[in-house]
């Protein structure tokens, strides 16, 4: 089973803490967790993205000039996509961007990349994160003192606080979210996860 220090917000070893290795050291599934991520970053996209085309631009009711004998190239309106203020041809149009994936899919997904962390020694586990004060200061101190405030981190809690939201939403470094809330892309778009004791078996007893 994999063991990694549980520390307290002093970064002083607390004692050793066992992650289930049902979690956090199975063997990654590359082509899942791509598939997880494409699908996170296409749920994201709107796809309200449109523009018209000749049928739905103004004007154009009738040809501009006869078929011959004007010396000009032969026209059938005003509107095709070769005039000034004429319609689009092949530009966006309005569609759902969403991809599928099943739900064992994306539980293997996160997992594949909890135990990519925990490998790489990007898991750092607390035994509480509570703050005395709301001020970013309470919150960059926690991190200079785990020697990771210049590094991207997603901190994870079992329950949200006043005091680590309001020290936290102003570092533009750290990401917050709930156990619950876990997801691929937070996970692999920061350098360290830095999660309570209870966030962690809250995690482990959805997804074990």
């Amino acid at each position: 089973m994999k063991k990694v220090e549980l520390l307290n917000l002093k970064g002083e070893k607390v004692k050793d803490f066992k992650l289930n290795e049902n979690v956090f050291d199975i063997t990654p599934n590359d082509k899942v967790l791509y598939d997880a991520i494409i699908l996170a970053r296409a749920s994201l996209r709107q796809g309200t993205h449109k523009t018209k085309n000749r049928s739905e631009v103004s004007g154009g009711g009738r040809k501009p000039w006869r078929q011959k004998g004007t010396g000009h190239a032969r026209q059938g309106s005003i509107r095709a996509v070769q005039w000034v203020g004429g319609g689009n041809y092949g530009t966006p149009v309005p569609r759902d961007y969403s991809k599928k994936q099943n739900r064992k899919e994306r539980q293997l997904a996160i997992k594949s990349a909890l135990t990519e962390k925990a490998n790489d020694k990007e898991l750092i586990v607390v035994d509480n994160i509570t703050l005395p004060t709301p001020k970013t200061k309470e919150m960059l101190n926690v991190l200079t003192t785990l020697n990771i405030q210049d590094k991207k981190v997603l901190i994870v809690v079992k329950e949200l606080d006043e005091n680590i939201i309001l020290s936290s939403r102003n570092l533009s470094n750290v990401a917050l979210i709930t156990a619950d809330e876990i997801n691929v892309l937070d996970l692999v778009a920061t350098n360290v996860v830095l999660a309570t004791e209870e966030a962690i078996k809250a995690i482990e007893e959805v997804l074990a």
